[in-house]
């Protein structure tokens, strides 16, 4: 394991000097003003319809509605979702329609401790695992959460730092192999929002968008 997690560590190594600068830059962009509950809760949206959901597909069923997340019934949500061709939209709409009553406390969970918010946002939000709790918070400017979607696991299985793809992320699983990505984060000297961007490309050849 060792063998193959260096032989990562080098991979992204020489990826650096390619891509490091769109990276950064990148981070830069994942940064929504703390204070203002309204943008939480748009980011949050994404957050809750883009899981088992394509990056670009979802992004554009989400500007198609973006502050009307905070207003629409459910019926006209539902209905927006649906027409937009976005998979889930009954469920989802569900989701996001009992979501609202936490708008103005969103911002107050984010003063708490970092793991603390994660937790909160992962039991209290419909539709949030540790995945998309963490998604969200580093969309918003968090840096040290990992996102194990597929993309990022998948380049863990082929370098062997996990044994295999869990078909169930739960919360004790989504934090052991979050500790193991951590190492290896510490190993380069990067945070686990960079280093989630460089095995996403990896993956991917692409820097996500979102």
């Amino acid at each position: 394991m060792e063998i193959m997690e260096d032989k990562l560590i080098k991979r992204i190594e020489l990826l650096k000097p390619k891509i490091e600068e769109r990276i950064k830059n990148r981070l830069e962009e994942f940064r929504v003003d703390k204070n203002n509950s309204k943008e939480h809760f748009i980011e949050l949206c994404f957050c809750i319809l883009v899981a088992n959901n394509s990056i670009e597909k979802t992004e554009k069923v989400w500007n198609k509605i973006k502050y009307d997340f905070l207003n629409l019934s459910e019926d006209e949500l539902r209905n927006k979702l649906k027409v937009s061709g976005y998979r889930f939209y009954k469920k989802r709409t569900d989701y996001i329609i009992s979501g609202r009553k936490y708008i103005g406390e969103i911002k107050n969970i984010l003063k708490s401790e970092e793991k603390e918010s994660r937790e909160w946002l992962a039991e209290n939000i419909k539709g949030l695992g540790f995945k998309e709790a963490s998604h969200f918070l580093r969309n918003i400017g968090y840096r040290n959460f990992a996102i194990l979607d597929r993309h990022v696991l998948r380049i863990l299985l082929r370098y062997e730092i996990i044994d295999e793809t869990p078909k169930t992320l739960t919360k004790k699983k989504y934090l052991e192999i979050e500790n193991k990505v951590k190492k290896i984060g510490e190993k380069l000297n990067i945070s686990l929002a960079e280093l989630d961007l460089y095995l996403f490309y990896l993956a991917t050849e692409k820097v996500c968008e979102r």
